[in-house]
C-alpha cells in the first residue's frame, strides 16, 4: 500500500523520519517521502491511500516559511472524508492555529517542556496497541489540546511534568485519522515497540482491523 509521508522541519529531519519507518517499508507499506512542502499538492495526496505528516508548518529545515495556509488546510479533511487514511505523527499536530487542520485532527500541540525522560504507555486491552509494551525514552513531552473528546485515546505519556494523552484515532466521513505525539528523537523512531506501534496504526488506517 502506497503511502505518502510529508517531512522536514526546522526540528523534525527528513531523514530521522525515514530511518523510523525504514523497518516497514517493502513489507506491507511502500512510503513516498516529501521533504519540500511547496511541492505538496491537494491532488497529489488523492494518489494515495494513506498520508502521513510529520513536520510541523515549515516548507522543509531550511525555509520556515509556511507550507500549509488558511486556504490550503482544507485539502485534509477532504481527504479523509474521501476515504483516505491520515496519520499525524509528533511535529505532525503543530497546526494549532489552523483550525480545520486542527479540526481533522482532533486536536493540536501546544507546548512542551524541556527535553526529558518520557514514559509511554499503551491503552491495556486496547487493539491499536497489541504487542507493544510500555517503554521509557529521552523525548519532548508534548502537551495537547484534544478537542474531540471523543477520540479513542490508545496511549499516554508521562514525565516529571505530568501525564498527557499521546495516542488517538478518529473517524471523518469515510476515512480513518490517527495522532501519534512522541518522536522528537531517533531513539524513539527506532524503539521496538514504537515500530510496533507505528505498524499497528498503519494496518488499522489502512482499514486492515
Amino acid at each position: 500500500m502506497r503511502a505518502l509521508v510529508l517531512c522536514d522541519d526546522a526540528w523534525h529531519p527528513a531523514a530521522m523520519v525515514q530511518r523510523g519507518l525504514d523497518s516497514l517499508a517493502g513489507t506491507r507499506f511502500d512510503f513516498e517521502f516529501n521533504a519540500r512542502g511547496d511541492q505538496w499538492s491537494p491532488t497529489m495526496m488523492q494518489e494515495f491511500p494513506l498520508v502521513i505528516v510529520a513536520k510541523a508548518n515549515h516548507v522543509c529545515s531550511t525555509d520556515q516559511n509556511p507550507w500549509l495556509t488558511m486556504e490550503t488546510q482544507f485539502a485534509f479533511d477532504k481527504y479523509v472524508r474521501r476515504g483516505g487514511g491520515l496519520f499525524l505523527i509528533h511535529g505532525g499536530t503543530c497546526y494549532k492555529d489552523l483550525p480545520e487542520m486542527r479540526g481533522v485532527t482532533g486536536g493540536a500541540f501546544l507546548h512542551h517542556p524541556n527535553q526529558c525522560l518520557v514514559t509511554v504507555e499503551p491503552v491495556v486491552g486496547h487493539a491499536l496497541v497489541e504487542g507493544v509494551k510500555p517503554f521509557v525514552g529521552w523525548d519532548e513531552h508534548y502537551f495537547t489540546a484534544r478537542d474531540d473528546l471523543q477520540a479513542d485515546v490508545f496511549l499516554h505519556t508521562r514525565s516529571i511534568h505530568g501525564e498527557q494523552p499521546a495516542g488517538w484515532t478518529r473517524a471523518e466521513g469515510d476515512g480513518r485519522v490517527c495522532v501519534l505525539t512522541p518522536g522528537h528523537n531517533e531513539e524513539i523512531w527506532l524503539h521496538p515497540d514504537f515500530e510496533k506501534l507505528l505498524g499497528n496504526c498503519l494496518h488499522w488506517l489502512a482499514k486492515e482491523n
